[in-house]
C-alpha cells in the first residue's frame, strides 16, 4: 500500500508554486509546510505527495526511470496538469493524447526533473 509519494527537490519554494499550480488541476492543495518540506493531499484517495529538500544536505537527484502517476478524472483535467506543468518550469517528456495501451496520459518533468505524468482511464 502507497501512503506517500516524495520527490526531492533543490529549491522548495520553486517547488511549491509547481506543485501548487499542478495540484490545483486535481482539486489538491497543500495539507501541510515545514522548513524542509511541502505536503499534498486529499480525503478521496488517502495517498498524500510530498517534495522536499534531501535530509542529507546532499542536493536531489532524480531516478533515472522513476516515475509518479497521478490518476486524472478525464482527459480534460491531464491535459490541464501538463499545461500547468509547462506553464510553472516544468518540461514536457510527452504531450497528452492516447498511448497504446488505450490510456489518455501526459508526461512531465518538474524543474527539478522529476518526472511525473497523469493518466485518465474514462474514455
Amino acid at each position: 500500500m502507497i501512503i506517500n509519494i516524495c520527490f526531492g527537490t533543490r529549491d522548495l519554494e520553486k517547488a511549491g508554486r509547481f506543485y501548487d499550480a499542478v495540484t490545483a488541476e486535481l482539486g489538491v492543495a497543500r495539507t501541510g509546510t515545514t522548513e524542509r518540506s511541502i505536503y499534498y493531499g486529499s480525503g478521496a484517495t488517502g495517498i498524500t505527495f510530498a517534495v522536499t529538500l534531501p535530509y542529507d544536505g546532499n542536493p536531489a537527484t532524480n531516478g533515472n526511470g522513476t516515475m509518479a502517476t497521478v490518476g486524472a478524472p478525464d482527459r480534460a483535467t491531464v491535459e490541464r496538469m501538463h499545461a500547468a506543468a509547462l506553464a510553472n518550469g516544468g518540461t514536457c517528456e510527452g504531450p497528452p493524447g492516447v498511448r497504446e495501451n488505450g490510456y489518455f496520459v501526459a508526461y512531465w518533468r518538474d524543474p527539478d526533473g522529476n518526472k511525473m505524468n497523469a493518466v485518465s482511464l474514462a474514455g
